[in-house]
Protein backbone atom coordinates (compact mmCIF):
# COMPACT_ATOMS: atom_id res chain seq x y z
CA UNK A 1 0.00 0.00 0.00
CA UNK A 2 1.17 3.16 -1.08
CA UNK A 3 2.15 5.04 2.49
CA UNK A 4 3.65 8.74 1.12
CA UNK A 5 4.19 10.66 4.26
CA UNK A 6 4.05 14.60 3.64
CA UNK A 7 7.45 16.33 4.73
CA UNK A 8 6.46 18.41 7.71
CA UNK A 9 8.76 21.47 6.53
CA UNK A 10 6.77 21.82 3.24
CA UNK A 11 3.40 21.19 5.25
CA UNK A 12 3.49 23.14 8.21
CA UNK A 13 0.06 22.54 9.54
CA UNK A 14 1.14 18.80 10.10
CA UNK A 15 2.56 20.18 13.19
CA UNK A 16 -0.19 20.04 15.62
CA UNK A 17 1.24 22.98 17.49
CA UNK A 18 0.60 25.11 14.32
CA UNK A 19 -2.67 23.38 13.70
CA UNK A 20 -3.95 24.05 16.93
CA UNK A 21 -2.81 27.60 17.03
CA UNK A 22 -4.33 28.28 13.64
CA UNK A 23 -7.32 26.75 14.21
CA UNK A 24 -7.98 28.47 17.78
CA UNK A 25 -6.34 31.93 17.45
CA UNK A 26 -9.44 33.20 14.75
CA UNK A 27 -12.80 33.23 15.34
CA UNK A 28 -13.85 29.37 15.33
CA UNK A 29 -16.92 30.91 13.34
CA UNK A 30 -14.36 31.49 10.60
CA UNK A 31 -11.83 28.57 9.98
CA UNK A 32 -12.71 26.01 11.71
CA UNK A 33 -16.59 26.20 11.61
CA UNK A 34 -15.59 26.14 7.48
CA UNK A 35 -12.95 23.20 8.51
CA UNK A 36 -15.42 20.86 10.29
CA UNK A 37 -18.33 21.56 7.99
CA UNK A 38 -16.05 20.02 5.39
CA UNK A 39 -15.06 16.71 7.18
CA UNK A 40 -18.82 16.19 8.77
CA UNK A 41 -20.51 17.79 5.53
CA UNK A 42 -23.16 18.69 8.01
CA UNK A 43 -24.41 22.74 8.12
CA UNK A 44 -23.29 24.24 11.69
CA UNK A 45 -24.54 27.72 12.97
CA UNK A 46 -22.11 27.96 16.13
CA UNK A 47 -18.63 26.51 17.46
CA UNK A 48 -16.98 27.27 20.66
CA UNK A 49 -13.66 25.95 20.89
CA UNK A 50 -13.24 24.50 24.27
CA UNK A 51 -9.37 23.99 24.73
CA UNK A 52 -7.92 26.83 23.07
CA UNK A 53 -5.43 26.80 26.11
CA UNK A 54 -1.68 25.99 25.59
CA UNK A 55 -0.87 23.09 27.82
CA UNK A 56 2.21 23.69 30.65
CA UNK A 57 4.21 20.83 30.03
CA UNK A 58 3.99 22.13 26.09
CA UNK A 59 7.89 21.49 25.86
CA UNK A 60 8.55 18.34 27.87
CA UNK A 61 11.07 15.80 26.43
CA UNK A 62 7.62 13.86 25.20
CA UNK A 63 5.64 16.68 24.18
CA UNK A 64 2.15 17.82 24.67
CA UNK A 65 -0.43 16.61 23.03
CA UNK A 66 -2.35 18.85 20.93
CA UNK A 67 -5.64 18.47 19.81
CA UNK A 68 -8.63 20.56 18.88
CA UNK A 69 -11.98 20.09 21.17
CA UNK A 70 -14.79 22.23 20.20
CA UNK A 71 -18.76 22.35 20.82
CA UNK A 72 -20.96 22.47 17.70
CA UNK A 73 -24.41 24.48 17.86
CA UNK A 74 -24.38 23.27 21.83
CA UNK A 75 -25.45 19.92 20.87
CA UNK A 76 -22.26 17.75 19.72
CA UNK A 77 -18.64 17.39 21.02
CA UNK A 78 -15.79 17.16 18.78
CA UNK A 79 -11.83 16.69 19.22
CA UNK A 80 -9.65 16.92 16.41
CA UNK A 81 -6.24 15.51 16.74
CA UNK A 82 -3.38 15.23 14.10
CA UNK A 83 -0.96 12.16 13.84
CA UNK A 84 2.64 12.38 12.07
CA UNK A 85 3.66 8.65 12.92
CA UNK A 86 1.97 5.48 13.60
CA UNK A 87 2.51 4.42 16.93
CA UNK A 88 0.24 1.18 16.15
CA UNK A 89 -2.20 2.73 18.57
CA UNK A 90 -4.50 5.14 16.82
CA UNK A 91 -7.33 3.31 17.63
CA UNK A 92 -6.99 2.93 20.97
CA UNK A 93 -6.10 6.90 21.07
CA UNK A 94 -9.18 7.46 19.45
CA UNK A 95 -11.41 5.73 21.67
CA UNK A 96 -10.15 7.77 25.14
CA UNK A 97 -10.65 11.06 23.55
CA UNK A 98 -14.32 9.49 22.49
CA UNK A 99 -14.68 8.66 25.85
CA UNK A 100 -13.19 11.72 27.89
CA UNK A 101 -16.41 13.65 25.32
CA UNK A 102 -18.64 11.21 27.30
CA UNK A 103 -17.43 11.48 30.39
CA UNK A 104 -16.98 14.96 31.03
CA UNK A 105 -20.69 15.56 30.10
CA UNK A 106 -21.96 13.25 32.86
CA UNK A 107 -22.97 14.39 36.11
CA UNK A 108 -24.50 12.32 38.80
CA UNK A 109 -27.62 14.44 38.88
CA UNK A 110 -28.35 14.93 35.05
CA UNK A 111 -30.22 12.45 33.09
CA UNK A 112 -28.40 10.56 30.06
CA UNK A 113 -31.09 11.52 27.49
CA UNK A 114 -28.95 15.02 28.04
CA UNK A 115 -25.67 13.04 26.20
CA UNK A 116 -24.24 15.31 23.59
CA UNK A 117 -22.62 13.47 20.96
CA UNK A 118 -18.77 12.52 20.84
CA UNK A 119 -16.91 13.18 17.18
CA UNK A 120 -13.51 12.24 16.80
CA UNK A 121 -11.33 13.08 13.68
CA UNK A 122 -7.70 11.88 13.19
CA UNK A 123 -5.73 13.43 10.08
CA UNK A 124 -3.05 10.70 9.73
CA UNK A 125 0.24 11.23 8.23
CA UNK A 126 0.10 7.55 7.28
CA UNK A 127 -2.33 4.65 6.55
CA UNK A 128 -4.02 2.76 8.94
CA UNK A 129 -6.41 0.69 7.53
CA UNK A 130 -7.16 -1.67 4.94
CA UNK A 131 -9.81 0.59 3.30
CA UNK A 132 -10.14 1.95 -0.13
CA UNK A 133 -11.13 5.44 1.29
CA UNK A 134 -8.89 8.56 2.84
CA UNK A 135 -11.72 9.49 4.36
CA UNK A 136 -12.99 6.53 6.61
CA UNK A 137 -16.04 7.46 9.22
CA UNK A 138 -16.55 4.52 11.99
CA UNK A 139 -19.87 4.29 14.28
CA UNK A 140 -20.52 1.47 16.68
CA UNK A 141 -22.96 -0.76 14.30
CA UNK A 142 -24.35 -4.15 15.57
CA UNK A 143 -22.62 -7.20 13.88
CA UNK A 144 -24.91 -9.66 11.43
CA UNK A 145 -27.65 -11.22 12.60
CA UNK A 146 -27.12 -15.09 13.34
CA UNK A 147 -29.13 -17.83 12.15
CA UNK A 148 -28.57 -19.77 15.47
CA UNK A 149 -30.00 -16.15 17.30
CA UNK A 150 -32.45 -15.03 14.65
CA UNK A 151 -36.25 -14.32 16.27
CA UNK A 152 -38.22 -13.41 13.33
CA UNK A 153 -40.21 -10.31 14.81
CA UNK A 154 -41.24 -8.74 11.49
CA UNK A 155 -38.52 -6.16 11.09
CA UNK A 156 -38.13 -5.42 7.32
CA UNK A 157 -34.87 -3.50 8.19
CA UNK A 158 -32.90 -4.03 11.56
CA UNK A 159 -31.31 -1.32 13.30
CA UNK A 160 -27.75 -0.92 12.64
CA UNK A 161 -26.85 1.52 15.12
CA UNK A 162 -26.23 0.30 18.54
CA UNK A 163 -26.05 4.21 19.63
CA UNK A 164 -25.51 7.81 17.66
CA UNK A 165 -23.45 9.84 20.72
CA UNK A 166 -20.15 7.95 18.63
CA UNK A 167 -18.31 8.79 15.61
CA UNK A 168 -14.82 8.50 14.50
CA UNK A 169 -13.13 10.08 11.42
CA UNK A 170 -10.19 8.66 10.00
CA UNK A 171 -8.29 10.72 7.38
CA UNK A 172 -4.96 9.24 5.94
CA UNK A 173 -3.07 11.83 3.63
CA UNK A 174 -1.28 9.19 1.91
CA UNK A 175 -4.56 8.13 0.37
CA UNK A 176 -5.47 11.54 -0.68
CA UNK A 177 -2.33 12.51 -2.08
CA UNK A 178 -2.37 9.33 -3.93
CA UNK A 179 -5.86 9.87 -5.22
CA UNK A 180 -4.45 13.40 -6.24
CA UNK A 181 -8.31 14.71 -6.71
CA UNK A 182 -9.43 17.85 -8.19
CA UNK A 183 -10.53 20.52 -5.87
CA UNK A 184 -14.44 20.00 -5.87
CA UNK A 185 -15.48 20.49 -2.38
CA UNK A 186 -14.56 21.88 0.73
CA UNK A 187 -12.65 19.31 2.20
CA UNK A 188 -10.42 18.79 -1.36
CA UNK A 189 -9.25 22.93 0.02
CA UNK A 190 -8.43 21.98 3.54
CA UNK A 191 -6.63 18.81 2.49
CA UNK A 192 -4.54 20.07 0.33
CA UNK A 193 -3.81 23.01 2.64
CA UNK A 194 -2.67 20.61 4.95
CA UNK A 195 -0.44 18.86 2.78
CA UNK A 196 0.76 21.97 1.20
CA UNK A 197 0.69 21.28 -2.22
CA UNK A 198 1.24 25.46 -3.29
CA UNK A 199 -0.67 24.82 -6.94
CA UNK A 200 -3.49 23.29 -5.51
CA UNK A 201 -3.50 25.81 -2.26
CA UNK A 202 -3.48 29.16 -4.61
CA UNK A 203 -7.16 27.69 -6.47
CA UNK A 204 -8.58 26.60 -2.99
CA UNK A 205 -8.12 30.28 -1.51
CA UNK A 206 -9.37 31.25 -4.56
CA UNK A 207 -12.56 29.31 -3.81
CA UNK A 208 -12.53 29.92 -0.27
CA UNK A 209 -12.17 32.99 2.06
CA UNK A 210 -11.49 30.88 4.61
CA UNK A 211 -8.68 29.03 3.21
CA UNK A 212 -7.00 32.04 2.45
CA UNK A 213 -7.44 33.87 5.63
CA UNK A 214 -5.52 30.12 7.32
CA UNK A 215 -3.17 30.44 5.08
CA UNK A 216 -2.54 33.91 6.21
CA UNK A 217 -2.54 32.79 10.21
CA UNK A 218 0.04 29.84 9.23
CA UNK A 219 2.86 32.30 7.44
CA UNK A 220 2.01 34.41 10.74
CA UNK A 221 2.73 31.59 12.91
CA UNK A 222 6.12 30.82 11.01
CA UNK A 223 7.20 34.41 11.18
CA UNK A 224 6.82 34.58 14.51
CA UNK A 225 10.20 34.33 16.04
CA UNK A 226 8.32 32.79 19.49
CA UNK A 227 6.02 30.90 18.08
CA UNK A 228 9.04 29.59 15.75
CA UNK A 229 11.04 29.43 19.22
CA UNK A 230 8.79 27.01 20.57
CA UNK A 231 7.98 24.81 17.48
CA UNK A 232 11.81 24.26 16.92
CA UNK A 233 11.83 23.58 20.88
CA UNK A 234 9.03 20.98 20.45
CA UNK A 235 10.86 19.35 17.57
CA UNK A 236 14.09 18.54 19.66
CA UNK A 237 11.99 17.24 22.71
CA UNK A 238 10.34 15.15 20.35
CA UNK A 239 14.28 14.07 18.23
CA UNK A 240 15.07 13.56 22.03
CA UNK A 241 12.29 11.52 23.11
CA UNK A 242 12.23 9.57 19.78
CA UNK A 243 16.09 8.45 20.11
CA UNK A 244 15.78 7.51 23.64
CA UNK A 245 13.07 5.04 22.86
CA UNK A 246 15.11 3.94 19.75
CA UNK A 247 18.37 3.63 22.26
CA UNK A 248 16.12 1.42 24.89
CA UNK A 249 14.83 -0.76 22.27
CA UNK A 250 18.00 -1.37 20.67
CA UNK A 251 19.47 -2.49 24.02
CA UNK A 252 16.78 -4.83 24.99
CA UNK A 253 17.31 -6.02 21.57
CA UNK A 254 21.19 -6.96 22.39
CA UNK A 255 19.67 -8.05 26.17
CA UNK A 256 17.72 -10.38 24.69
CA UNK A 257 19.95 -12.03 22.59
CA UNK A 258 22.86 -12.16 24.76
CA UNK A 259 20.01 -14.00 26.99
CA UNK A 260 19.15 -16.45 24.09
CA UNK A 261 23.28 -17.12 23.64
CA UNK A 262 24.02 -18.14 27.13
CA UNK A 263 20.74 -20.35 27.55
CA UNK A 264 22.16 -22.12 24.80
CA UNK A 265 26.04 -22.56 26.13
Amino acid sequence: MSNIKVNKVDAPLLDDYVFKRTFTRDDPNGILKDFLEAVLKIKIHNVQVLNAEIPKDLLDERGSVLDVRAELDNNRIVDIEMQLNDEGNIDKRSSVYMSKNIATQIKTSEDYKGLKPSIVINILNFNRYKRNSYHSVAHMKFEKTSQEEYVDLGYKREDELATNVLEMHFIELPKFIKKNPEIKTKLDEWLWLIVGREDKVEMSKLDNPEVKKAMKLVDEIMADPKEREIIEARAMAKFNYDSGVAYAKEQGKKERIKGRKKATE
